[in-house]
């Protein structure tokens, strides 16, 4: 077995491909004043398998196998705070950089960064603070952008391009800057281009920006909102803004103290008929590992509003852990019907049906998981563990394979290829 070779793009590269050019190995960067632009390789330590298993399977040792799981979702989400419509893209941050940091862990506690996710968020909070961004949100765009950091698609985490610039599809890379700094402050200036007719108070990074000022008036400066990118920064996207602020709700979420309880407390004295408090309560009950407490708050945020897909997807997950996973199947398909976006919901619906055996099922709902979440490895994962356990092992050793494509940092990924590919016969 070899070991995997990656591209890295040197500093010659970065900026041609800053200028919107298209570099081939040992090319040139043709009109630019930079000569001999490369993309150089350096060597990993991780293998690099075959796509396809090279050899016949040793039964005995699969008979013993046992594979590596990601659990399934267990944070509660929060209710909104506002309508989406009315939360700007300028203004200050709600969250803080605290609040920031555990969300990025939780969902990846191994992102691909060149720096710490303290040091990131600070970046975030700095820059965004400098143009009146809001640098929470913009983090919870970059973190959609790139899942959580794993990245997965066109883009590589060594291009420091946390939003897509210039990665228009068909590999296409885009931008590329040399530190993360830029790459905060560049993805920052655009999301000013979009909110804002004023000039960027540091030099200009991104290189999209004079494109939308030149050649999108009925863009630049004229887009207030985050759901007003809906279809304009991502296409179709027509959920795009929403999806972003659902997980700056995550961010905001509420810990176990007696403090936040005390707070839940008052907010409900002072308006008892509003679900958003009663999430508020039940989530701080939940993390205090008063479950049945947490239960009754979620039952009665949906008595209030029957489609909220937080109080669904928070109760199902509190069921989750009374015990009662018949409940919570009713609950996650209630949800889904009330939000088919939901995608923790097919992961979470997916884990139970595993649980069940009902592996056509299971495998269905995490490829849903990856449909809306492209750089979902653990759903990729999932689906392997199902053909697995249905001893289709040809297409589980495909299915680990394009997850560890997916992100090839992901230990369940990566404990599953080894595991299995030891059960080759060499």
């Amino acid at each position: 077995m070899k070991l995997k070779w990656k591209p890295i793009l040197s500093m010659s590269a970065v900026l041609c491909l800053s200028a919107g050019l298209v570099l081939s190995p040992s090319a040139g960067c043709a009109d630019t004043n930079v000569k001999n632009a490369v993309i150089t390789e350096v060597k990993t330590d991780w293998p690099d398998y075959p796509e396809r298993p090279q050899g016949k399977w040793d039964t005995r040792k699969l008979q013993k196998l046992t594979l590596s799981e990601a659990p399934a979702e267990s944070i509660p989400i929060m209710s909104k705070l506002l309508n989406d419509d009315q939360i700007t893209i300028r203004g200050d941050a709600t969250a803080s950089r605290q609040q920031m940091v555990q969300l990025i862990k939780q969902g990846n506690p191994k992102p691909k960064l060149s720096c710490t996710v303290e040091a990131l968020v600070n970046i975030y909070y700095e820059e965004g603070g400098r143009e009146h961004i809001r640098p929470d949100i913009a983090l919870c765009q970059a973190i959609k952008e790139t899942g959580y950091f794993n990245y997965g698609g066109d883009v590589l985490p060594a291009q420091n391009n946390f939003c897509g610039l210039g990665a228009t599809g068909n590999h296409v890379r885009g931008a590329v800057f040399a530190t993360p700094r830029l790459g905060a402050r560049a993805h920052i200036q655009h999301l000013l281009a979009y909110a804002s007719k004023d000039l960027p108070s540091a030099p200009i990074e991104d290189p999209r920006y004079q494109h939308i000022v030149k050649n999108r008036p009925e863009i630049h400066g004229s887009i207030q909102h985050w759901t007003g990118l809906n279809g304009v920064w991502a296409v179709p996207g027509t959920t795009y803004g929403h999806d972003i602020l659902k997980l700056w709700q995550q961010a905001l979420s509420p810990d176990g103290s007696d403090s936040s309880l005390a707070f839940a407390e008052k907010q409900l004295r002072q308006d008892p008929e509003n679900p958003a408090n009663h999430i508020y309560r039940g989530i701080v009950y939940f993390k205090q590992g008063t479950f049945w407490l947490a239960r009754l708050d979620f039952e009665r945020a949906i008595e209030l509003d029957p489609d909220s897909a937080e109080a669904l997807f928070d109760l199902a997950i509190t069921q989750e852990k009374l015990g009662k996973n018949k409940e919570a199947m009713k609950t996650y398909d209630r949800l889904l019907k009330a939000d088919p976006g939901f995608y923790r919901g097919y992961y979470n619906r997916g884990m139970l049906r595993m649980q069940l055996q009902d592996y056509k099922a299971a495998i269905k709902d995490f490829e849903k998981n990856l449909e809306l979440v492209p750089q979902a490895a653990n759903a990729c994962n999932e689906i392997g563990v199902a053909h697995m356990r249905m001893k289709k092992y040809d297409a589980a050793w495909q299915d680990f394979y394009r997850a560890s494509r997916i992100n090839d940092t992901n230990e369940h990924v990566l404990k599953n290829l080894a595991s299995v590919y030891g059960c080759i016969k060499q």
